[in-house]
């Protein structure tokens, strides 16, 4: 797909047990994760080399991402345009009680090819009613880098954003970026 075709919507589903992920399915998310990594996205995991990289050396974040997996705690939810994995985002309620009515967002992420399709932004529209209407809660927060613009896909999609931590993220010496806090009142 070029950059500013639509694709078809995309089908949706989610994972909420680490059974439901097949050896297929995470051999995807290892794939798109490589490949959105290696296009410059800001979701390297804990313990992965900075790009490029290759799926296997992102294959222990895609197999913590599935073991955390419960129906109530943590869920994936994909979005699959024909046979393929577009895209993916993580849906995890907090587990201390006092923020337990909250949900954080992590690695949003639309694979290469399907990029500038609105992938994303489908993911994005389906999360919050999960979040609300399967796992009850009340709120969402996720945080983005600065300086790649992410900040305004997240507007466009509803968000608000509540706060900046000022150089909390060193992409490279010299190069310190603010780490950009939003939510969504569900």
């Amino acid at each position: 797909m070029t950059a500013h075709e639509t694709a078809p919507a995309p089908a949706f589903a989610q994972l909420m047990r680490a059974e439901d992920a097949t050896e297929a399915v995470r051999r995807d998310l290892g794939e798109c994760w490589a490949a959105v990594i290696n296009a410059g996205g800001a979701v390297v995991p804990m313990g992965c080399p900075l790009p490029p990289v290759a799926p296997p050396q992102v294959e222990p974040a895609v197999e913590a991402v599935v073991q955390g997996l419960a129906p109530q705690r943590s869920r994936l939810l994909l979005a699959s345009v024909g046979d393929a994995l577009a895209g993916w985002v993580l849906l995890r309620r907090e587990p201390h009680a006092l923020e337990a009515h909250c949900g954080t967002v992590n690695h949003l992420q639309t694979h290469v090819r399907f990029r500038g399709t609105g992938v994303g932004a489908a993911l994005m529209r389906r999360l919050p009613v999960i979040a609300r209407e399967e796992m009850g809660l009340e709120r969402l927060r996720l945080s983005v880098r600065a300086g790649l613009g992410l900040e305004d896909f997240y507007r466009q999609v509803g968000w608000t954003e509540v706060g900046r931590w000022p150089g909390a993220l060193r992409v490279a010496p010299g190069d310190d970026r603010d780490e950009i806090l939003m939510s969504l009142a569900l």
